[in-house]
């Protein structure tokens, strides 16, 4: 298959796969679940090269998701439960990424960190997510010490756009309070888009390590 026609059918199953879990009923999210498994198999049996990446995004982002939502609270999904389409979710994210990443305007990416740091602080002083600072730095250390700062500036853009389409359709929702601290967070927080970035760097951080064994 063709790298545009695939493209279009990973973000496709992204945003139409939000809208068929939401409003598709008993079957909605099982029907989710089949095709995001079946994309994801399709790319890693397509990208070889890429394959070691993606089964670590797989790996990392389903821990992730245990300890961030199941365990931590930081967030719910609309049936207090971990969508099976989540974690090769993250994987069809993350390849989009790998493949735009170079293709964006670079004048977007470097906007990119200066339009967080104006929305993250205006969204702060204004004691709607105090969340939101520690996440920015979180982005402006890979974007600093990484080793693929485009990569993390279109994941940060991408994973945004997500965020506010899966929660404005209900999918999930993130804790108005930040468990444990009290803290007051925004749905989603302007900066969440910081997890990805982590999750990329730890992917590409397994990989290299693999390949010095």
């Amino acid at each position: 298959m063709k790298e545009a026609p695939l493209l279009a059918a990973s973000g496709l199953t992204i945003a139409a796969g939000l809208v068929v879990d939401r409003f598709g009923g008993a079957w909605g999210q099982p029907l989710v679940n089949l095709w995001a498994w079946g994309m994801c198999l399709a790319l890693m049996h397509g990208e070889v090269a890429l394959r070691p990446r993606l089964v670590a995004c797989l790996a990392i982002a389903t821990v992730g998701e245990v300890v961030l939502s199941l365990v931590w609270g930081l967030y719910d999904y609309r049936l207090g439960n971990l969508p099976l389409f989540v974690p090769p979710g993250h994987v069809l994210l993350y390849w989009l990424g790998l493949r735009l990443a170079d293709r964006l305007p670079g004048r977007w990416l470097a906007a990119t960190p200066w339009l967080a740091l104006a929305g993250v602080t205006a969204l702060a002083l204004g004691g709607l997510d105090r969340f939101g600072p520690l996440l920015l730095l979180i982005f402006l250390a890979c974007l600093r010490w990484g080793p693929a700062p485009r990569l993390y500036a279109t994941m940060f853009l991408l994973s945004l756009a997500m965020e506010l389409w899966g929660t404005w359709l209900g999918n999930w929702r993130w804790r108005s309070e930040l468990p444990a601290l009290g803290w007051p967070v925004c749905n989603p927080p302007l900066a969440a888009g910081a997890f990805y970035c982590v999750l990329d760097l730890l992917s590409e951080l397994v990989c290299r390590r693999r390949q010095t064994v």
